[in-house]
Parts: C-alpha cells; structure tokens; sequence
C-alpha cells in the first residue's frame, strides 16, 4: 500500500488523510489477507463437509467453554435458525455438548467434545502459523498497530465482545 502522504496537525493532534485510492488498496489488501488466512482452515473443513460458519461456532466455544447459545447468538451477529442449524451438525457429529444450565433450565451451555477440542486445535493451529510468520516479518510495532486499527474498526458491541473474551482468557 503507498505511504500515507498528508499528515496535518490541529489542535496538537495529528490527523491521518488517506486518498480514496489508498483506503481502496487497505480494502483490496483486508480481503486478500482474510482469504489467506482463511485458506488453509476451508481445506481441513471441506474434508468434513463444514463450512466457516461451523469454524466461527467451534472457535468462539472453545474461547469461552459453557457459553450459552444466547451468548454465542450475540458473538456471531448470525439468527437463531442459522446458528441451530450448524449447532444441530456439530452435536450430531459428536464436536460439541449441549448441556441444560444448573440454574436456568431454559439455558443451552456448550462445550466442545475431545473431538471438538481437536478439531479446534487442528484449524486454529494452521491460523496461528500463518498469523505468527506475517507477525515476525511485520514486527513489534507492526502488530500493535494492527491491533489498534483492527479494535478502531469494530462498533462499540463488538469492541465490548471482543475485550470480553480476551479478558476471559486472562
């Protein structure tokens, strides 16, 4: 992507302007990036007959183990037939447990199976691989920008989620 060229400063804070081809660039560079980083879980997926979807659902239950399908609703911003219809896949497979909740009955808490658990590591594994050789290439300060410019493009809900979980796993 070409370097960002007007810098201005108002007020003491400096601004970022970004041509429309650059933002343009930034766009086509998030899509390739996310095909590549997606690339090699589709292919253990597509073995299985799983979609992204499922990888999203196996992913968060894993990241926060007994959340309720609610939780998991809000998380993956998808509706209630569609995650049901995965879920349904996943527990028929033996990938996941539903379990009723202690103390709501109401509620479904999921857990991932020892299946599930290698399944989960055997996707997240390729993603970390590829995640951490363009993390060494970048660097340190790469990375915390990264983050920061990820973080800068969630809405306030997701932001919230996502520092949620990233709590949850201290």
């Amino acid at each position: 992507m070409a370097e960002v060229q007007n810098v201005q400063m108002y007020g003491g804070e400096s601004l970022l302007f970004l041509t429309d081809e650059q933002l343009r660039q930034g766009i086509e560079a998030m899509f390739f990036a996310y095909r590549g980083f997606t690339a090699d879980p589709d292919l253990i997926l597509q073995e299985l007959a799983y979609g992204r979807a499922h990888h999203r659902a196996i992913h968060f239950i894993n990241c926060a183990p007994g959340t309720t399908v609610n939780n998991l609703l809000g998380i993956l911003g998808v509706t209630k037939q569609s995650l049901n219809r995965v879920l349904r896949t996943l527990i028929e497979d033996g990938l996941v447990e539903s379990r009723v909740g202690r103390m709501d009955k109401r509620e479904r808490h999921l857990f991932l199976t020892e299946e599930g658990q290698k399944l989960e590591q055997r996707l997240s594994d390729a993603q970390r691989s590829r995640m951490r050789a363009a993390f060494r290439q970048a660097g340190p300060e790469a990375v915390a920008g990264f983050r920061r410019v990820l973080e800068a493009m969630m809405d306030t809900d997701m932001k919230r989620q996502y520092r949620t979980l990233r709590e949850g796993r201290g």
